[in-house]
């Protein structure tokens, strides 16, 4: 949720939980218990909200309003224990920018602070995910498509392109999004341990079970569970998450009592899923039940147009986190970098930037600022073909060039074939019969690709 920082003003337990819960969410939260110091705090931070809870009389806040502690350059939002038409009108009128109870704080507030964020970068950002490529507006629009059910969503990509990001809007944008998100990172958990940590385990279960300890699918209850890299996990645990799939129940490690949980299910994987299902390492029932609704993040190759987007952003947030650094970047270095392939995605180019942020010699990122890699791939582009890993053949049409240090066939293909489909689909404004046309295939082989790499087409388009 960007850098944003709130302020929740009130001594109720609720306000506690609404603090944490914006924390949780990646929202600097601080908390003041009454109106005397919410006035200290004030006077020493400039937040992005606050959060004032009109129905405590510790607050005192119509003072804070007539002090100019809360004012229309700090947006503040009126909430309370429960819904109060007077406490409404008057803290609208008082300048409020909205309205809400408790239990919806957090959902109202991070709508406000969303909103904010999007007006600053105009609509190129998304719940904290920055882009306006094609490849990324249809990820956003899926995600607002998805939101509101409950099905099952199995997020794909490469390592470092955002897949927790479309995770974690799927909640927000959900009516879970009041109850836990539980992020689980499968790969990273020994799987001896993995088990306990999904379902918890009874006291003496175990060598160290001191106690009972419930797991992540109990913590997440009424909420959403993240399991990222789930094609890492044995087929022992796959048995059982199937089983919570199907059914929402589960034992703990060493008991015998069944539980049963209300969860939202989103999956993520950066292997190829479908080819693991075909060589027996991934079953392929459990495929199927999380694959309900698939959405795949682009890798940064495949929306350069989002480089110069996510240098500002990045730029900016470095330097408003650590009160230095450079303000901008030389148009030289910027071409640069959008013809680098960006193995590590999103996440290599954000560790680049500040280490750029860092190191850089003057004001601005500069030519000699850039890794040799970098420099060396814009350097072999532009003495090629005058774009960075393309070649031509002989009716024209571009062709990948083989790095020299290989590359993964299958994946190419793909990524090749993909770009072609979603070229033709834009061009015949998603009328499939005429993209198979140009494509020179049937309409249903078409079809069937489209549900194979999980496209879908986006709202506001024409039928065929």
């Amino acid at each position: 949720m960007g850098e944003f920082s709130v302020l929740v003003i009130g001594s109720q337990a609720g306000c506690a939980e609404v603090s944490q819960a914006l924390r949780e969410q990646g929202v600097m939260a601080e908390r003041a218990l009454s109106a005397g110091e919410a006035k200290e705090m004030l006077s020493l931070h400039n937040y992005d909200l606050i959060l004032v809870s009109v129905d405590d009389p510790a607050v005192e806040w119509k003072g804070l309003v007539a002090r100019g502690l809360l004012h229309a350059g700090r947006p503040f939002l009126a909430v309370a224990a429960e819904p109060d038409s007077d406490l409404i009108v008057e803290s609208v009128r008082l300048g409020a920018v909205n309205f809400s109870t408790l239990d919806q704080a957090v959902h109202k507030a991070l709508l406000i602070l969303g909103s904010r964020e999007a007006d600053a970068r105009g609509q190129d950002s998304f719940m904290g995910m920055i882009g306006k490529s094609p490849e990324m507006k249809r990820v956003f629009s899926l995600i607002e498509r998805v939101a509101a059910a409950d099905s099952t969503v199995l997020v794909t990509g490469e390592s470092g392109t955002g897949k927790e990001l479309v995770a974690r809007a799927i909640h927000l944008m959900s009516p879970r999004r009041t109850a836990p998100f539980v992020p689980v990172n499968c790969g990273a958990i020994p799987g001896e341990l993995l088990e306990s940590e999904l379902f918890g385990h009874e006291k003496g279960a175990f060598t160290n079970a001191i106690r009972t300890r419930p797991g992540r699918f109990e913590l997440a209850n009424g909420g959403t569970v993240f399991l990222d890299e789930i094609g890492e996990m044995s087929p022992v645990l796959q048995v059982k998450l199937l089983r919570i799939l199907q059914e929402r129940e589960f034992e703990r490690v060493g008991g015998t009592k069944t539980i049963t949980v209300d969860i939202r299910v989103v999956a993520a994987t950066n292997i190829d899923i479908e080819k693991a299902v075909e060589e027996g390492r991934f079953r392929e029932d459990l495929f199927y039940r999380l694959n309900v609704i698939p959405i795949r993040m682009p890798p940064l190759r495949e929306r350069r147009e989002d480089i110069p987007l996510l240098l500002e952003y990045f730029l900016k947030r470095f330097k408003d986190k650590k009160g230095w650094g450079v303000d901008g970047i030389e148009p030289r270095a910027e071409e640069a970098l959008m013809a680098y392939h960006w193995p590590g995605n999103v996440r290599e180019l954000e560790n680049l930037v500040e280490r750029m942020a860092v190191l850089a010699q003057g004001p601005v990122i500069t030519w000699d600022d850039l890794p040799e890699r970098i420099r060396k791939t814009a350097a072999d582009g532009a003495a090629g073909s005058g774009s960075e890993g393309v070649a031509a053949d002989e009716g024209g049409l571009a062709m990948p060039v083989l790095p020299e240090d290989g590359l993964c066939l299958s994946e190419a293909v793909e990524r090749f074939e993909r770009a072609l489909i979603l070229q033709a689909l834009e061009r015949t404004n998603w009328v499939k019969n005429r993209a198979a046309k140009l494509l020179k295939m049937n309409r249903t082989t078409l079809i069937e690709k489209l549900k194979k790499q999980g496209l879908m087409q986006p709202p506001a388009r024409g039928k065929d």
